[in-house]
């Protein structure tokens, strides 16, 4: 694996025969949940973690789900490269995967189009043995494992995955979001099920590894987590916030950074944006950008830059949830550009921007920078404002992160 994956795989074809009368005349990705349909957190969660295209696995009143597509209009204000394959008739969860095998990317993300797990899905890149393992999968623990496949570890690696369901004590459950490789379709066929013809052998042939996580799961396949689902799915996507500045912060401030060439991380800057990313926080970029206005480069190199610092994020766990840069300055040589702005720090405007956009934790959201102007918008955004010290941008998260560790 030389790059992160592009590509997410989600799998919405099942009956949800369990949900009764809900799902008599609608498939189950498009069941609302807190006023929208379950399938559209799905896609704002793929989209928060980089991945750009997406293949919907679908069955069942798979024209409703493609009329969503066609008239929400949610792939273009996501950014999001969307594609459907049917299965022409029940094929199990494996046997879908395998019929759309001539579409699959060499390495791609799985994920159960019913589940919804809270934790940091490109955390899996760096499970030990995952680059070499057919598939690498996320586990939570519950106290009721009956409706899950159930999993023994060694390490990271899978000694056993017990397909649904098992009526055992506590465990380790399979929870519904996997790294594979496009290698599992040797061991798939149409009709199977994933679980038992795909994981199961994995790991008998130690091709199969795991780690597990304590995020917040909820699996919306039975009435009463769909009924919970309704409070707690809106209510969980709201998190705190850490609002970077960048040069200086993030990476040199050698002047005008503008170029991959030029751009130089400073020294734990990507472990803290991955230690933000584990802790459920979102993570945005803030940046003025005044070398625009002055003619010194042009908008498209400031987003081709920062397509690259989420490149090399995502290859490491990590990532930024969105950017805002500013290109105005009022001594600015392109007229265009040559104006007082209110995105320009110390004015809060990209905060503010943001802040109607994603919906976060005012109260416990924070910005950091390492220039009184950054202190200066965070505070008139209405967030807690912190400057980098000597310990950089790291000491700064483990200040945030672990108040209490002097």
């Amino acid at each position: 694996m030389t790059r992160a994956p592009e590509q997410c795989v989600i799998l919405i074809g099942g009956l949800g025969t369990r949900l009764g009368e809900l799902t008599a005349a609608t498939p189950k990705p498009l069941l609302q949940v807190g006023g929208r349909p379950f399938l559209e957190y799905m896609l704002r969660e793929a989209a928060r973690f980089g991945f750009r295209r997406i293949l919907l696995l679908a069955g069942w009143r798979c024209e409703q789900v493609e009329a969503y597509l066609e008239t929400s209009g949610i792939g273009l204000a996501l950014g999001l490269e969307i594609n459907v394959a049917v299965e022409s008739e029940p094929a199990g969860t494996g046997g879908a995967l395998w019929l759309a095998r001539d579409a699959l990317d060499e390495w791609f993300y799985l994920v159960n189009g019913d589940s919804w797990f809270d934790f940091n899905w490109l955390s899996l890149l760096t499970v030990d043995g995952a680059a070499t393992a057919t598939a690498t999968i996320a586990l939570r623990g519950t106290e009721d494992p009956g409706r899950y496949g159930t999993v023994e570890t060694a390490g990271s690696l899978v000694r056993r995955f017990r397909e649904r369901p098992y009526a055992g004590g506590p465990s380790q459950v399979n929870a519904g979001v996997y790294l594979v490789s496009r290698r599992i379709v040797d061991q798939l066929s149409a009709p199977c099920s994933l679980e038992r013809d795909g994981f199961a052998k994995l790991a008998d042939t130690g091709q199969l590894r795991a780690k597990a996580y304590q995020g917040r799961f909820i699996d919306i396949g039975v009435p009463e987590d769909f009924a919970r689902a309704q409070h707690l799915l809106p209510a969980w996507r709201i998190r705190p916030a850490v609002f970077l500045d960048r040069d200086g912060t993030i990476n040199e401030d050698t002047g005008y950074v503008h170029t991959v060439e030029g751009f130089r991380w400073l020294p734990g800057a990507e472990s803290a944006v991955r230690r933000l990313n584990d802790a459920g926080y979102y993570v945005f970029v803030v940046t003025n950008q005044a070398g625009i206005a002055r003619g010194l480069y042009r908008e498209t190199d400031v987003t081709s830059l920062h397509t690259w610092m989420q490149a090399a994020l995502r290859a490491q766990g990590a990532h930024i949830d969105d950017f805002r840069y500013c290109p105005h300055h009022p001594d600015g040589v392109i007229e265009a550009y040559r104006r007082t702005h209110d995105w320009r720090k110390p004015s809060p405007g990209m905060l503010l921007d943001l802040i109607e956009a994603w919906p976060i934790d005012i109260g416990r959201s924070v910005m950091i920078g390492d220039q009184p102007s950054d202190i200066d918008a965070g505070r008139a955004a209405g967030v807690r404002a912190m400057l980098v010290g000597p310990d950089g941008l790291a000491g700064a998260v483990s200040q945030l992160l672990d108040p209490d560790v002097r």
